[in-house]
């Protein structure tokens, strides 16, 4: 079975690519994290997570929906990490939550994908974006290849700036990056309500027809990126920038 969670849509393709090719079924986590539901699920097959990097580790809303999770059956996992250019440590992590859940970790696999985390970097215009996803998909159809044969993905080998960006620089960075006071809508919001309905973790209200930030963001860029105006800035670091979704 395979389960993903995705914010801009890098996962969620990279999810139906595999489901396809492993004729497996294919579940969103997302009503399940926005709902606060505990997930309940039973598979003859091993598990294949597909979600984004999140400062170099699983994203925490992810690793908690696992967590939470009731999983029966097959006990082997493996995951499946989009990134703009790479995961870090993140595979030490991702053993610690297999063990936690009585899980044999199978390896994680880094897909290189368009980048989307706009309130830091800039996101590839249509074309370049094109390019890069044609370019994992060699990628992703050799790790597909491997769960098929009931085989593991090669071991990542991490080194010291890998362990220090997936430790200590993951913990700055989600306590003092990882914040939505510089959201806002402009004039051109149109009170369509799309943000708070995309938004995986309920930090969008809707007040007077716009939406107010709560505090509780997990930077997964769904809002931004899916206004149908554009009328989302993420304080002055992404006026005129690329906006990205991959909605196929």
């Amino acid at each position: 079975m395979v389960i993903y969670y995705s914010g801009t849509g890098n996962s969620a393709h990279c999810a139906r690519e595999a489901a396809s090719a492993l004729g497996d079924e294919c579940i969103s986590a997302f009503a399940y994290i926005k709902n606060g539901i505990a997930a309940e699920f039973s598979s003859a097959r091993p598990w294949v997570f597909v979600s984004p990097t999140y400062g170099w580790r699983l994203p925490g809303v992810f690793a908690d929906f696992i967590r939470s999770a009731r999983l029966s059956g097959c006990r082997e996992a493996y995951f499946v990490m989009t990134c703009g250019s790479e995961i870090g440590n993140a595979e030490k992590y991702l053993r610690e939550l297999c063990r936690e859940k009585h899980l044999a970790f199978r390896g994680v696999l880094q897909v290189v994908m368009p980048e989307n985390y706009i309130a830091l970097f800039s996101a590839p215009d249509a074309q370049e974006a094109e390019r890069i996803i044609a370019c994992s998909r060699p990628v992703l159809e050799a790790g597909i290849d491997l769960i098929r044969r009931g085989e593991p993905f090669p071991e990542t080998r991490p080194g010291a700036v890998d362990r220090l960006k997936s430790g200590p620089v993951n913990r700055l960075f989600c306590r003092y990056i990882v914040r939505d006071g510089p959201f806002r809508a402009g004039d051109s919001c149109i009170s369509c309500g799309k943000c708070a309905e995309v938004c995986p973790v309920n930090d969008i209200a809707i007040s007077g027809g716009r939406p107010v930030w709560q505090g509780h963001c997990t930077h997964c860029m769904a809002c931004i990126s899916r206004c149908p105006v554009r009328a989302i800035e993420y304080g002055r670091s992404t006026r005129d920038k690329e906006r990205y979704f991959l909605d196929k």
